[in-house]
């Protein structure tokens, strides 16, 4: 899950990471209520990358032109997302550019911080042009994180001495972020050095691992509000052909069918155990949902699922929409009964998953 810059920036400021000056103003507010005397900075509050360089950032130095700004960015999608807040900054005198983050590396199983002097661009930009300008740091879990690991990883960077001690503080409370919220990924970039030598995270970017959501209250956290409750598992994919199974492994074989054919997933949708008529239903219209499908793989071998139920599902969505492409395998409990259901409503099945995708294909 992540959050947008003005949530980040909200837990930076009450862990004691130094951020800009800032109000939030939504779409409804009126704009010229509000006071405004200095240099600001407009951001677009979206949870895309690449914002800025999309034109979600713009600057005004006085109410007129704020209210201009403001309502340029309201009027635009940001790589397709609607911009319905903006956070307002104070313009800072910027001296150098910092770059910090701190994510899982799943290869090492460990969290992975990165710095580099290099900030305010993307950091893979410089790990291939200036791959010597990158500090990286695995953490070991079992060990705590103590202050001179953070002054160790600035010091490598070659900061000067009267930036390493607020540097480090940054990176030592940015790693109790990641640990204490079950961060993802945390980033500041860039960390900015001003002419007066303090430090601001002047972006924040905060990734949280939703399986950690019992441990957290994740309520006041916008994605989180406007997430759809889906009583299955379901995720977006690229491709055209829409997946369902019952069980995470099946599903996931059902993928390699239909990669083995040469076609590429729309989605991974597992209905799970026991999954009713209305539940298939909802899952149907799911993956329906994505204009890009143009057929659904139906794969369930039914243990506490019952062929009946989810056979019952497929009959009722089919019939509001008849010329979508599909093939259904079908084992297990009342399968005999869910095949009936099925063979009423001329809708063939296959026993073999491998053939059900294959004719599914042909279909295409």
């Amino acid at each position: 899950m992540k959050l947008h810059e003005y949530e980040a920036k909200n837990i930076f400021k009450e862990c004691g990471i130094p951020v800009p000056e800032s109000f939030l103003v939504s779409k409804e507010d009126d704009l010229t209520n509000i006071d405004l005397n200095k240099d600001v900075v407009l951001k677009a509050q979206v949870l895309v990358g690449g914002r800025g360089k999309a034109g979600g950032i713009l600057f005004a130095s006085n109410k007129e032109e704020f209210i201009k700004k403001a309502e340029e960015l309201f009027n635009k999608e940001i790589k397709g997302e609607k911009v319905e807040k903006i956070l307002v900054e104070e313009k800072l005198p910027i001296e150098k550019e910092y770059y910090v983050s701190i994510i899982v590396d799943r290869d090492a199983k460990k969290p992975l911080i990165i710095f580099s002097t290099e900030g305010g661009v993307d950091i893979e930009e410089v790990a291939e042009k200036n791959p010597e300008k990158i500090i990286k740091y695995h953490v070991d879990i079992k060990k705590p994180f103590l202050p001179y690991i953070a002054r160790w990883i600035v010091k490598e960077a070659k900061l000067p001495s009267n930036e390493i001690g607020k540097v480090a503080d940054i990176i030592y409370k940015l790693y109790k972020i990641f640990k204490e919220l079950d961060a993802t990924m945390v980033e500041i970039n860039p960390l900015i050095i001003t002419k007066n030598g303090d430090v601001y995270a002047a972006d924040a970017v905060i990734h949280l691992d939703d399986d950690a959501a019992f441990k957290h209250n994740y309520e006041g956290f916008e994605e989180y509000k406007n997430k759809e409750k889906l009583p299955f598992a379901y995720v977006e994919l690229d491709g055209d052909i829409a997946v369902i199974g019952n069980g995470a492994g099946l599903t996931l074989a059902s993928m390699d069918v239909i990669n083995n054919l040469g076609r590429k997933p729309a989605c991974f949708l597992d209905i799970g155990g026991g999954a009713e008529a209305e539940t298939v239903k909802l899952a149907l219209k799911k993956v329906l949902e994505n204009k890009n499908v143009k057929g659904i793989f139906i794969n369930i071998l039914g243990g506490i699922t019952r062929c009946d139920e989810v056979a019952k599902g497929i009959v009722d969505v089919l019939k509001e929409h008849p010329n979508i492409k599909f093939a259904v395998r079908m084992m297990g409990t009342n399968e005999e009964i869910g095949r009936k259901i099925l063979e009423e409503h001329g809708i063939p099945y296959e026993t073999s998953m491998e053939e059900a995708g294959r004719k599914l294909i042909e279909q295409l």
